[in-house]
């Protein structure tokens, strides 16, 4: 079994390591940035005039990429948000009114990790499906909406959430099946579905859907513009002029509406562009790769049925975990060590794979495995 616990030498090697420009990080979903890096961006930006300066949080460069965004996701307006906590609770809160109920994965983001802040804050109760699974398919959905309009006390569903890639489920994606038949039950229906697509990018680099054929489906969308486009925070939520109308006041009531945003948006303008290409580049030169390393003794990097770009790392026995991680770290190659909500190590590949050749990449792990003979 790997060591969870990290040494603090280890630990602080380990963060040089993943910030260092020539080394290959399979941790997080974007290029790996510094405070080198980013400020070396925003110089260049600087230099172009690519810099506009907002007032809390709207006009200047805030507003043009909320104008990019729209567009990007095929929708009529957008509105930034700091974090995408707040870009998913408002959009919730919006779309629900008076009907209380939320529909969601039992596994998503809004329902693990944000502090019962539906219920606590908006007066919202959450719905979980598919407990344990990355999704739940439209058969219970309509079951869910069935038990809200049948029992003593009509509570009519108000909202439904649907969160791909999942992160607690290794990034394992909503097929593109069933997200079409949940959002056409959802439509007849006339209940409002909200994408938390934080990493909505990454899908459709990893499905070939393309991004506007994914938020088409939905009457909101939420995507984290900080995950991996190089910017330290931000989000954004799309939608019609109606949803996203007035909602800088909503931003603002929650602690939202920051003093200045400009700086992240113009970083996360900068990392959007090309990012898809980047992305599909990265997989490709990651699926080449782990077929080389799979032919290795004691080691296989296995692929999700229904993944992203998350791989689990199987060791034989004989192999110590622990020791092989570390060894990685003397080459510059970066593993996540063990997380508690998952049995293996994951590995997940971003634009770092592409700063070497596989034939280096492979070669190094043959090494680090035939030393531990």
């Amino acid at each position: 079994m790997i060591n969870t616990t990290i040494q603090p030498d280890l630990a602080k090697r380990r963060a040089e390591l993943t910030r260092a420009p020539e080394s290959i990080v399979f941790s997080g979903d974007g290029e790996p940035q510094s405070p080198e890096s980013i400020i070396e961006r925003l110089q260049t930006m600087l230099a172009a005039g690519d810099l506009h300066p907002d007032t809390y949080s709207l006009g200047g460069g805030v507003e043009v990429f909320e104008r990019r965004m729209a567009d990007e996701l095929g929708k009529e307006a957008a509105i930034w948000m700091p974090t995408g906590t707040l870009a998913n609770h408002l959009a919730l809160r919006r779309h629900s009114g008076t009907n209380a109920r939320v529909v969601l994965q039992e596994q998503s983001h809004i329902y693990q990790d944000e502090g019962d802040a539906l219920v606590r804050l908006s007066g919202l109760n959450p719905i979980p499906l598919a407990k344990d699974k990355p999704y739940f398919t439209a058969s219970e959905l309509q079951e869910a909406l069935h038990s809200s309009v049948s029992g003593r006390v009509l509570n009519p569903v108000g909202a439904i959430s649907i969160e791909s890639p999942v992160r607690r489920q290794a990034g394992q994606i909503v097929p593109w099946d069933d997200m079409q038949a949940i959002t056409l039950l959802c439509n007849k229906a006339g209940i409002p579905v909200h994408l938390d697509g934080a990493r909505l990018y990454m899908m459709s680099a990893s499905t070939d859907v393309g991004i506007k054929e994914y938020a088409e489906l939905f009457d909101s969308v939420y995507v984290s513009t900080w995950k991996y486009f190089g910017s330290p925070f931000g989000a954004i939520l799309a939608g019609t002029r109606e949803f996203i109308g007035g909602m800088f006041h909503d931003r603002r009531m929650f602690g939202g509406g920051l003093p200045s945003g400009y700086l992240a948006t113009a970083l996360s303008m900068n990392g959007m562009d090309g990012f898809v290409d980047r992305f599909r580049e990265s997989l490709a030169k990651a699926n080449a790769l782990f077929t080389v390393v799979n032919k290795l003794p004691g080691i296989e990097i296995h692929p999700f049925e229904h993944g992203s770009n998350v791989f689990e790392l199987h060791l034989d026995a004989e192999i110590d975990t622990d020791q092989f991680v570390e060894s990685l770290l003397n080459f510059g190659i970066v593993i996540p060590w063990l997380k508690s909500e998952w049995p293996l190590p994951l590995l997940h590949v971003n634009s770092s794979i592409l700063r070497r050749t596989n034939e280096e990449i492979a070669d190094t792990f043959a090494f680090v495995v035939s030393a531990q003979d």
